[in-house]
């Protein structure tokens, strides 16, 4: 009995100090508490110079065929930090954060589009010895990852994704333009109130983070939101439909049906125009079905790449 009260006595102790760090020093215990989802996930942070001088910070863990996941606008390579759980047991999982994103490199100059963001991302392949690979890509990485497979066809396996942009013809799907009338851009936060108003804008079902965290998270938007402006001008000008149609690789599309930045119409529309691809619509789920839902959209991701 005196044990077990020594344990919750312990298990009190352990929490107030959490709690304390999380509101004292809420920056070095984000940056814990990232490593450890990172550590639990089987991924390890790694950084690698280009030829040309281009500065990629990437997470890497597991072993197979390789994986390259793409975040969205405005997000990072800790977007998918909690899917690769359920992936590095069966595939070589890399996570870059784009260039102008995260921890690579930001060059208001750099071309942004997602042909950019391609070549640069084939250029780190090259670097890290990497030749046929599977590409899932979330919002913006989606458009890239369809804009990879079509500039670089012999060198996608297969495609996931995950509520890409770019496909702007779609019904209901005018968030682009509305950003254009109105100037007011959702995924944008120049304040702290601002990204908390956009974490909620962007998921239906989103995981609970205590607000410092987030306040750490939205410092690093807001230094970053004149290099997103011009990130932001680049790839709303640019549709995917036509490109998408050139793409052969099986590819498993998934949207959610609460999705408030892009309507899941897009995704029926390119599940249309793609000549080898399904569709899966998850009911409750926002813009980030892998942070919403991890556990299940691993599981639908796997079942696809069993079925070829």
């Amino acid at each position: 009995m005196r044990a077990i009260r020594y344990l919750i006595v312990f298990i009190l102790l352990v929490g107030a100090s959490a709690t304390a760090a999380l509101y004292l020093a809420p920056e070095p215990f984000t940056h814990v508490m990232i490593g450890l989802d990172r550590s639990f996930s089987g991924l390890e942070r790694k950084q690698v110079r280009l030829d040309d001088g281009t500065d990629y910070v990437y997470l890497e863990g597991g072993a197979g065929e390789p994986l390259l996941l793409l975040h969205g606008f405005g997000a990072d390579k800790d977007n998918f930090t909690r899917v690769a759980r359920h992936l590095t047991p069966h595939y070589r999982v890399i996570i870059p954060d784009h260039v102008g994103f995260g921890e690579s490199s930001h060059t208001p100059e750099a071309d942004y589009s997602p042909q950019g963001q391609s070549r640069n991302l084939r250029a780190l392949m090259q670097k890290l010895g990497v030749t046929g690979l599977h590409i899932g890509g979330n919002s913006m990485g989606g458009h890239i990852a369809i804009t990879y497979a079509a500039l670089f066809p012999a060198e996608v396996k297969s495609l996931w994704l995950l509520d890409a942009g770019g496909v702007w013809s779609a019904r209901g799907n005018d968030f682009a333009q509305k950003v254009r009338e109105t100037g007011v851009n959702p995924l944008m936060a120049r304040s702290e109130e601002d990204f908390a108003r956009m974490f909620d804008y962007v998921m239906a079902d989103p995981p609970f983070v205590p607000r410092p965290i987030l306040n750490v998270k939205a410092r690093e938007r807001i230094r970053n939101f004149d290099l997103e402006q011009i990130i932001f001008a680049q790839v709303s000008a640019d549709a995917v439909e036509e490109r998408a149609a050139t793409v052969a690789a099986p590819t498993l599309i998934v949207w959610g049906r609460e999705d408030r930045a892009l309507n899941y119409a897009a995704g029926e529309l390119l599940d249309r125009v793609m000549v080898n691809s399904q569709l899966i619509i998850m009911d409750g789920v926002g813009h980030l079905p892998m942070l919403e839902r991890p556990a299940q959209t691993a599981a639908d991701y796997l079942q696809f790449r069993g079925s070829f």
